[in-house]
């Protein structure tokens, strides 16, 4: 039997990322730091770039909601990217179904307050933003950044 002399063909670039983080501010943090560099593997975009910021950005936000709001104990979140034609999509996969999103961004109660304006930071820099109850024992929150 001779082996083949033909060269394999490439294989594409993945244009999705998933990874279970833990629910924790550390988590938050690591999602955000891996979407930028996600993002950057992909679009070849620098770090600092308007895109890389506001995926930055708004993973933040979703992956913070997931551990404030979405969190139980001893369960992770999941944090997938998916590379669209012009844009990247933030998915952030929480354990609190019962817990949904209103479908616009309220408006913050405090105006001098440190909270309450995640969602609205999410609605500006999102070309569109949702969520979705994926079955009895998950949400998913997700958001379309326009690179």
């Amino acid at each position: 039997m001779n082996p083949s002399n033909q060269l394999a063909e490439p294989s594409r670039p993945a244009t999705e990322f998933t990874l279970r983080l833990s629910s924790t501010h550390r988590g938050a943090r690591l999602a955000r730091t891996l979407a930028v560099q996600q993002l950057t593997e992909w679009r070849g975009v620098p770090h600092d770039s308007a895109s890389a910021q506001a995926v930055a950005l708004v993973t933040a936000e979703l992956a913070s909601n997931a551990i404030t709001y979405g969190r139980l104990q001893g369960r992770d979140f999941r944090l997938t990217l998916r590379l669209l034609p012009e844009a990247v999509r933030i998915e952030v996969t929480d354990t609190r179904p019962e817990r949904l999103l209103p479908a616009t961004a309220p408006k913050p109660c405090d105006p001098v307050g440190e909270t309450g304006r995640g969602l609205l930071l999410v609605e500006a820099y999102a070309s569109r933003w949702g969520c979705a109850v994926l079955d009895a024992c998950t949400k998913c929150v997700w958001a379309e950044v326009l690179c």
